[in-house]
């Protein structure tokens, strides 16, 4: 029998990282019409699309007609940004232009994902009509793309969010669960950052936020500009450590706070909290508290299995 495909069409940049999976798991599961493109990554559950080719990019944006592209899409490594300007800036800045330019032909609402980095940290929480000061050239690359894309695309939209976590496929896929080995080898010492104030947010959310924003579009042409979105939930690394330890019932005494200001690596906001309330107004949002988020993201990397008996059961 003829499996009904929905109408609704959404394409996901970026669908092969850690937030693009979860967007496009979000729109596949709520009737949407969803197509992932990747580079790296991409076959065979998605299409390998060079961002920077912009014939390519041209053909599926128009073979495909989608109403809505979200933009996951990104070199969004601070420290990497550095060390290669010129390719961050072709795909952060560049491509994402481009892109705005190609969904403005045919009429589809962009969300462009952007980054609490464009804040200097100085003076929180951000409105999204504070003045951005970027840090460090990750945070003036993303900043860029923003231009660009609004830019080409006067309805488009920006969504910035901040540091994501959320089921990776290797613990180095997210700055927060990164820390899960450090945690789990209680039998040497670590320092953790217990300077820089984050806001850890689960990519499921900021999923939901994205398709949520979509369908509002889609009855009110008024919804485009920036937005904020972003956990509530304030901790240090160090503190995200210990409430990770915690949520596993782990030690935590091996791990140190670091209170000064780092000096390696690119520069980053003290405190670049996001004031959410635009799209909390508009009926927008979700928030898994950090303990269920990083429970359900981490126990696949738990080593010691007995503790999946007593935390899962």
């Amino acid at each position: 029998e003829d499996v009904e495909i929905p109408s609704r069409r959404v394409l996901i940049t970026g669908a092969t990282g850690l937030l693009g999976r979860a967007v496009f798991r979000e729109f596949n599961g709520n009737n949407w019409n969803a197509v992932g493109c990747g580079y790296r990554r991409a076959q065979p559950r998605f299409e390998q699309i060079n961002l920077l080719d912009s014939i390519a990019v041209h053909d599926i944006v128009h073979d495909f007609q989608p109403h809505v592209i979200v933009h996951c899409a990104a070199e969004r490594r601070p420290d990497v940004v550095e060390s290669h300007p010129d390719s961050a800036s072709q795909l952060n800045v560049a491509a994402s232009g481009n892109l705005a330019k190609e969904a403005a032909s045919i009429g589809a609402f962009l969300i462009y994902i952007s980054t609490d980095y464009v804040f200097d940290g100085t003076s929180p929480p951000y409105k999204e009509t504070d003045a951005p000061n970027p840090l460090n050239l990750y945070g003036k690359t993303k900043l860029e793309g923003e231009k660009a894309v609004l830019e080409n695309n006067e309805d488009a939209a920006v969504l910035r969010i901040p540091i994501l976590y959320g089921e990776v496929e290797r613990l180095e896929e997210s700055a927060v669960t990164v820390m899960f080995d450090k945690v789990q080898f209680s039998n040497k010492s670590a320092n953790m950052d217990h300077w820089q104030q984050r806001f850890p947010t689960y990519v499921k959310d900021v999923a939901a936020v994205c398709r949520q924003l979509a369908e509002k579009r889609m009855l009110d042409p008024s919804v485009k500009g920036t937005f904020h979105w972003s956990g509530n939930e304030q901790m240090t690394k160090y503190e995200m450590a210990c409430a990770i330890a915690d949520a596993f019932n782990l030690p935590s005494s091996h791990l140190r706070p670091i209170t000064d200001c780092p000096v390696v690596g690119a520069l980053r906001p003290r405190n670049a909290q996001l004031d959410c309330s635009k799209l909390e107004m508009l009926g927008i949002g979700q928030r898994t508290p950090f303990r269920a988020g990083i429970k359900e993201s981490l126990w696949p990397f738990l080593i010691d299995k007995r503790w999946r008996q007593t935390v899962f059961h």
